[in-house]
């Protein structure tokens, strides 16, 4: 169990960039066969939104935040294997960064809350071209495509990727996230059918479980007019 006292301890150590002591704690959880769910939730997403907190209250340097950032990326690799333990559902998903957004651990985090719930997920990281994107999704013909965004001033981006894959794949569902969508954003989303805002991990597990996918048997050949 994660309690506020040994949350609180996690934290101290990231910001502190204390990365084995880090890992100790998270070895420890897993031995104790901690929900794998609660691992992502309330220590790794919890951690990060408090450390993207203190950056912007000024609280900490960019370094830090930059280092507690990279030390969670380590930990998530730690703990990936443990994922593929779960029954597999037979889908599959891409997640990606918009094209000039450079922070993936959002995305990342996605990626594998999918791998959790027994999808197949093809993670893209940060900065994926639009081209590049539409030639992986009509190679792997995922069932639903993830993009994040961290940075508002990105938005533009993340629409001209939204705008390119609705228009070469109509059926398939866009799941969209990060914390960009604090300042804005939502209202453009509400133009693109089958486009839709998630905004913790708590509503994607729902979505996981309840949303039906009508890409499924669909045709994956790119728009060519």
């Amino acid at each position: 169990m994660i309690t506020q006292e040994l949350y609180e301890q996690y934290l101290d150590l990231l910001l502190k960039g204390r990365r084995a002591e880090c890992a100790g704690i998270v070895l420890k959880l897993l031995d104790q066969h901690v929900e794998l769910k609660s691992l992502y939730m309330d220590l790794f997403q919890r951690s990060l939104y408090a450390v993207g907190e203190l950056w912007e209250l000024n609280k900490i340097s960019v370094s830090r935040e930059h280092l507690a950032t990279a030390i969670t990326e380590s930990l998530l690799n730690l703990v990936y294997p443990r994922l593929l333990e779960n029954t597999q559902t037979g889908k599959k998903v891409v997640v990606s960064c918009a094209a000039n957004e450079l922070h993936q651990i959002g995305g990342k985090i996605v990626a594998d809350f999918f791998e959790l719930n027994g999808w197949e997920s093809h993670f893209l990281g940060a900065n994926t071209p639009i081209p590049e994107i539409l030639g992986y999704i009509q190679e792997t013909k995922p069932d639903l495509v993830g993009l994040s965004l961290s940075v508002y001033f990105n938005m533009p981006s993340l629409i001209k990727e939204i705008e390119a894959i609705r228009s070469n794949f109509k059926h398939i569902d866009i799941f969209l996230g990060g914390q960009a969508f604090r300042w804005g954003g939502l209202d453009l989303m509400k133009k693109y059918p089958a486009t839709h805002y998630i905004e913790s991990l708590s509503t994607l597990e729902v979505q996981i479980k309840n949303h039906k996918f009508p890409s499924e048997n669909k045709d994956f050949r790119m728009e060519t007019n």
